[in-house]
């Protein structure tokens, strides 16, 4: 081979650590409940391919599967050997891949939320993955599985230090052994020390408090999580569902007619359990890291966004949830965007209160921007017409929104704009001004005709998409410039995205 272009594995002073040497087993599990799914999709060919093994065939089945079974682990083990990260003051850099090699970076000023996760096997072991969210989209997430759960929770609380802007002496991840030492090199003995780690890269960890103080505000009853599932849509789907396969099994006397509803049913089920699983325990707290919230059944998460990352905010009341005031709260942020587990990430209150759904926009937004925020609010809650300041649609308005016309309006605050809208379904959207992404105007040939537009408000990909429908068409576009001013003022007037960052003039 000509040494001029030969392949030359290139080094870094990066301090490179692995992942805990559990993780291939945790992983590696996964083919097996592959196989277990494969096996019952193809039940029949399987059961009949059974039935032509006989004597020492069994023995080649069972070395079939512990020979297929031992090739994913051991796959999952050079996985595991070949997978790194390492921490800077700027990023989080993660290696990985076998046959083809991938290196990838999450930038701490752009982090908006970070997750520690724990499912059922990892809980049993204390092992936990940590999750970083970064802006840009599901496939800019990094994932480090799997950490002991003490380390997870360090390197968790170090990273929102860094990505606020604070600085300390550079130390090593406790409890996470490097990734590699030079051959033949001993650690360095200062006289009357004892022997220390090798020096990390200059840009490595600080040194910071194992955790930062937390203020519990609201948790989720289970006695109010399993009625409101009870009451909530998907329930009312998964009854149609089993009432239809009632009928037509009733009709049809033959049990396989209920195959036709079968999958619909099942996918209700998942979506009833999943509301269950992922709001059990649910609980939030304010630090000076952010909004923390804990929750989960069989899977453990726990979340933290920092300051000022929150998009929108969604707050929606089912016809069903009515007598009892109950309220849904969902929010935007821009790294949850497209992920798998999306729809249950962006929830920051699953089943509130009237008081715990306004505490929830208050944890987001502390300051609204007037002098009574819970008139305000209350009006945005159940109000209709001008109520609480709002502008509300024109009566014309009802040609095109027969049932909720007098529901829609939008209001500005000194820090916000309130979209309200929904008669049967109560949906009220916030979003600060200086997270505005963009505005626009909508208006359909039967709108045109009557003189109304749709205002809508840009936001990031999430469940909070916010527009007030059928205003007046002058309104709406006085609306739309005088808006974009206020959204220009306010982001130039926002804090740094390293909130904790200390200015030259001594001002944070």
């Amino acid at each position: 081979m000509n040494p001029e272009v030969a392949p030359v594995e290139v080094e870094d002073d990066l301090d490179w650590q692995r992942m805990h040497p559990v993780t291939p087993a945790l992983k590696g599990w996964k083919l097996l409940l592959g196989l277990l799914v494969v096996a019952w999709a193809q039940l029949e060919n399987v059961q009949e391919g059974l039935r032509h093994v006989h004597g020492r065939g069994w023995l080649v089945v069972a070395g079939g599967l512990a020979l297929f079974l031992l090739v994913g682990f051991a796959y999952s083990t050079v996985a595991w050997r070949m997978t790194r990260f390492a921490v800077t003051d700027e990023a989080v850099h993660l290696r990985t891949g076998v046959l083809f090699r991938q290196q990838r970076q999450a930038r701490l000023d752009r982090l908006q939320a970070v997750d520690v996760v724990q499912p059922l096997l990892a809980r049993l072991v204390g092992l936990s993955e940590l999750k970083l969210e970064v802006a840009g989209g599901a496939e800019s997430a990094v994932s480090l599985a799997f950490l002991r759960e003490s380390d997870a929770e360090a390197l968790r609380v170090r990273l929102l230090a860094l990505a606020a802007g604070r600085r300390a002496v550079p130390t090593a991840v406790p409890g996470v052994e490097p990734a590699s030492t030079p051959s033949g090199a001993a650690p360095e003995v200062t006289e009357g020390a004892a022997a220390q780690v090798p020096a990390p890269a200059p840009a490595a960890l600080s040194a910071l408090p194992a955790d930062v103080p937390e203020q519990p505000v609201y948790e989720v009853p289970m006695g109010r999580l399993l009625p409101a599932t009870l009451l909530s849509g998907a329930m009312i789907w998964l009854v149609v569902g089993l009432v239809v396969a009632g009928v037509l099994m009733a009709v049809s006397r033959e049990v396989g007619s209920v195959l036709v509803v079968a999958p619909a049913v099942l996918g209700t089920v998942g979506a009833v359990w999943g509301r269950i699983n992922q709001g059990a325990g649910f609980r939030a707290a304010v630090s000076p890291d952010g909004i923390r919230l804990r929750h989960g059944l069989t899977e453990s998460r726990t979340q933290t966004v920092p300051p000022g990352r929150v998009q929108a905010i969604r707050v929606t009341q089912p016809l069903l949830w009515r007598k009892a005031d109950w309220w849904r709260v969902q929010i935007n942020v821009a790294g949850y965007a497209g992920t798998e587990d999306a729809e249950h990430d962006t929830v920051l209150h699953p089943v509130a209160s009237r008081e715990e759904a306004m505490t929830a926009i208050w944890l987001v937004l502390p300051d609204l921007g007037v002098e009574d925020p819970r008139a305000v609010l209350t009006a945005a809650f159940s109000g209709q017409d001008e109520d609480g300041g709002f502008t509300a649609a024109p009566r014309r308005a009802r040609w095109v929104d027969p049932v909720g016309w007098r529901r829609r309006g939008v209001l500005v605050t000194g820090r916000a704009l309130l979209a309200r809208s929904g008669r049967v379904w109560r949906q009220v959207d916030v979003v600060p001004h200086e997270r505005t992404q963009s505005l626009g105007l909508a208006q359909g040939p039967l709108q045109r005709r009557l003189g109304l537009a749709s205002f809508v408000v840009h936001s990031t990909p999430g469940p909070v998409s916010p527009q007030v429908a059928h205003l007046d068409a002058i309104t709406a576009a006085e609306l739309l410039d005088e808006q974009s001013h206020r959204a220009r003022r306010a982001r130039a007037g926002a804090g740094p995205e390293q909130w904790s960052r200390t200015e030259p003039d001594g001002l944070a």
